[in-house]
């Protein structure tokens, strides 16, 4: 995760924009397939724009990504044992900056996406249960090696497929925020963790 390839990104984020989409009866596959390339040529089409206001990036980031990524489920994972111990609205402040940080990371890497092809491997959905996963690589050029990105689905109570994890060359998004900010936690507990990452957000909001 110490390596995140902007194609790499570009892809998580068109993968989240599924959820600007009433409930779909297609397996994630399928899903990742035809948004993937709805959302990279929105983001080629309005390219300018975005490189001029990055506002106007982050919401449309904003309004795709958060109905299809469980965020509540990835922050429960990303803080494990501490979520016990935070309060209820500790938690849901968590939540909105946990969401807002991906928005702003991933959301911004869509402008170094350069065309790279996007390749699909043999991953089947098991579609009559609850939990798939969609392998995909992003082929690099030059011969360099293809960056594997592996997507985690669960279906809810609803029948609705959610992303609740990405793996990128190995390394879990959840289990990478997990390990970075336990030492923030451990020093100086929930409230100051969640407080740097509201300061954050607003900075970068100017």
């Amino acid at each position: 995760m110490t390596r995140l390839i902007p194609a790499t990104l570009a892809v998580l984020l068109a993968v989240a924009s599924l959820g600007v989409r009433a409930a779909d009866t297609r397996s994630p596959e399928e899903l990742v397939r035809s948004t993937t390339d709805e959302i990279l040529a929105l983001t080629k089409k309005n390219k300018e724009l975005y490189q001029r206001d990055h506002q106007a990036l982050y919401r449309m980031a904003d309004e795709r990504v958060l109905p299809y990524f469980d965020f509540r489920r990835m922050s429960q994972w990303v803080l494990g044992k501490h979520w016990r111990d935070a309060s209820a609205a500790q938690r849901d402040r968590f939540v909105v900056e946990f969401r807002n940080l991906l928005v702003r990371t991933y959301s911004t890497a869509l402008l170094s996406y350069t065309d790279q092809q996007i390749l699909y491997l043999p991953s089947p959905a098991r579609v009559a249960d609850d939990d798939a996963t969609v392998k995909t690589e992003v082929k690099q050029s030059g011969g360099a090696p293809n960056i594997p990105i592996h997507y985690s689905f669960f279906k809810n109570k609803s029948g609705e497929w959610k992303v609740y994890d990405v793996t990128i060359e190995g390394v879990s998004l959840v289990t990478n925020y997990r390990s970075v900010y336990a030492t923030k936690i451990r020093n100086e507990g929930v409230e100051a963790l969640i407080a740097s990452m509201a300061t954050d957000t607003r900075e970068r909001a100017k």
